[in-house]
């Protein structure tokens, strides 16, 4: 027998844990089962060929919101050419409706529902061993013989010391260019309206000594980054902190984790463990969601937001650590002025990102259920995103989703922190300014195009001289815009066009030659100021000075170049 477990993921950098730990757990050498990933970005038609060419005598699909469209798209064609072949699915995103799934697409012949591990081997055993029948088996819907659709109980929950650890040594050349995940525990203690998480309250652990025993198999292979799945990674402080001791005092000098953790609840012990990681380390996302009571209640949240404020504050003075806290649109009792005062609050928390998401109304959550009294409305195919809401329109919506381009392109990539940070002075709130961005970016249709990072200075800057007048009057001068401009821009990468606005360098090449003899692929450029003082103070700061841009040495965190200040003499 041959079986095909297949993955279509997000993203070339993905992988999909849940296929490995399923051919793990099955530990079945004669099931031959082969595992496939391809990504969104693939053609149908290329994977349809690529699986039929496969051969196989069982097609497996993990599902989710990113891929189930173009799994259903495949397998229909599928069952044309390998009519014979039975057709599996697994996944959140068929799970919670499994029977619906059955009806409406014929060409499936089984869903397993919930953890698939333990179903999993049974079934394979089954197909393998006929020791037993589909109506024995927990965890799945399936279509019987007789064409009806038959649904089993619910399987129980599984101890997570049961799990094999699915990384191998002869595997890991593959993950080489891809993130790997990890889990060290299952469920969820909270019960947020929105998350699937909140289903299973059943929370599990992984025991400290295989933990650290994986954690040091990623250490000793130099992995670039390992994604913790996890949710609500520091539930339960103990284990948490066990986990970042262990990498602390472990650390290659090489490897970032990534963890999803509520913020409000970590100690002072985890802080002071925090201080002392090596830059790049960890990195922390965080949920805010809203930063209004009433819809944090109505959501099921427990949230101390002057206590996340003062963590967020203390973990970004430490400069070693990158936030990512997110916000949702669409959450209930939240209409579109409110949201922009939790906008307005969690850029003031200066993260290293700050990620707009749109609420997504996933079947088998409170949500779900309760959509119908919150009057939303939203795509009815994956991803589900919310339309509108009883508070928020989709003109609101479309606004948002322009903030939120804007947000992605010039807060999030780190590329222009002085120069935003300048030109919120002049601004009544960042929303403001993202959102005037925004419409500038319509009204030139530029937001139909693809554009380099100079043209997006170039376009900030042309923003900026048309509402000149007015930012001119708050205190905006063009000249120490143009200034801070050039040096975010140096400082990222030695850009081989000059902008428009950069003065003409020549006058300092002599001066300039004996530090790019040492160094030739620095750059060194002339200010009249403090670039970084200056933004952060909103008017002249500082001198003239020549600053080089050492790329060779950059900032782990913030990929910035090392920059110095020459003392230059004729």
């Amino acid at each position: 027998m041959k079986v095909l477990l297949t993955a279509i993921n997000a993203k070339y950098i993905h992988s999909n844990l849940a296929i490995y730990s399923l051919k793990v757990y099955a530990n079945r050498p004669d099931a031959n089962i082969q595992l496939l990933e391809y990504t969104i970005n693939n053609y149908e038609e290329d994977i349809l060929q690529d699986i039929y060419k496969q051969g196989g005598d069982l097609f497996c699909f993990s599902c989710y919101i990113w891929n189930v469209d173009m799994v259903y798209t495949i397998i229909k064609e599928l069952k044309k050419i390998r009519p014979e072949v039975p057709i599996w699915l697994g996944g959140p995103e068929v799970s919670y409706h499994a029977r619906k799934v059955l009806e409406e697409h014929e060409e499936v012949d089984l869903i397993m529902t919930g953890e698939g591990e333990e179903t999993f081997k049974q079934l394979i055993e089954m197909k393998l061993d006929h020791n037993r029948s589909l109506s024995e088996i927990q965890g799945i819907v399936y279509r019987g013989e007789d064409g009806k659709i038959y649904s089993n109980p619910q399987r129980e929950i599984l101890d997570m010391n049961t799990l094999p650890f699915v990384y191998h040594d002869d595997d890991m050349k593959k993950f080489e260019n891809k993130i790997i995940y990890y889990e060290s525990s299952r469920g969820c203690p909270f019960s947020c309206s929105y998350c699937l998480s909140s289903v299973d309250r059943n929370v599990r652990f992984r025991k400290k000594e295989l933990v650290e025993q994986e954690l040091q198999f990623f250490l000793d292979h130099k992995v670039k980054q390992v994604k913790f799945v996890d949710r609500t990674f520091n539930c339960d402080r103990k284990h948490a902190h066990m986990i970042w001791k262990y990498i602390t005092e472990h650390d290659n000098g090489i490897t970032n984790f990534h963890f999803e953790v509520s913020a409000d609840i970590l100690k002072e012990e985890d802080l002071e463990l925090f201080q002392k990681m090596r830059p790049g380390l960890i990195q922390l996302e965080i949920g805010v969601q809203s930063t209004y009571e009433p819809t944090i209640e109505e959501i099921d949240r427990t949230m101390d937001l002057e206590r996340l404020k003062e963590i967020v504050a203390k973990i970004n003075s430490y400069g070693n650590i990158h936030q990512h806290l997110d916000l949702i649109v669409g959450l209930p009792y939240e209409n579109y002025d409110r949201f922009i005062t939790s906008y307005n609050d969690v850029h003031a928390m200066n993260p290293n990102q700050l990620q707009l998401g749109f609420l997504k109304v996933l079947k088998g959550s409170k949500m779900y259920r309760n959509r119908n009294e919150y009057g939303i409305q939203y795509w009815n195919k994956p991803p589900y995103e919310v339309l509108s809401t009883n508070w928020i329109t989709y003109d609101d919506v479309l606004k948002l989703k322009g903030v939120e381009e804007m947000t992605e392109v010039y807060y999030n990539s780190n590329q222009y922190v002085n120069t935003i940070r300048y030109l919120l002075h002049f601004f009544e709130s960042p929303y403001d300014f993202y959102y005037g961005l925004s419409k500038y970016y319509e009204e030139k249709e530029y937001h139909l195009l693809k554009h380099n990072r100079l043209a997006r200075y170039e376009i900030l800057m042309d923003f900026i001289k048309q509402e000149q007048d007015v930012l001119e009057k708050k205190g905006l001068q063009i000249e120490l815009l143009e200034e801070i401009m050039l040096y975010d821009l140096y400082l990222r990468e030695n850009v081989k066009k000059r902008p428009s606005w950069a003065k003409d360098p020549s006058e300092f090449k002599k001066l300039y030659q004996p530090y790019y003899k040492k160094n030739k692929t620095a750059h060194i450029e002339q200010f009249t100021l403090s670039p970084v003082e200056t933004a952060k103070k909103g008017e002249r700061v500082g001198e003239e000075q020549h600053i080089l841009f050492n790329y060779e040495m950059r900032n782990p965190l913030t990929y910035e170049a090392t920059v110095s200040n020459l003392l230059i003499e004729e």
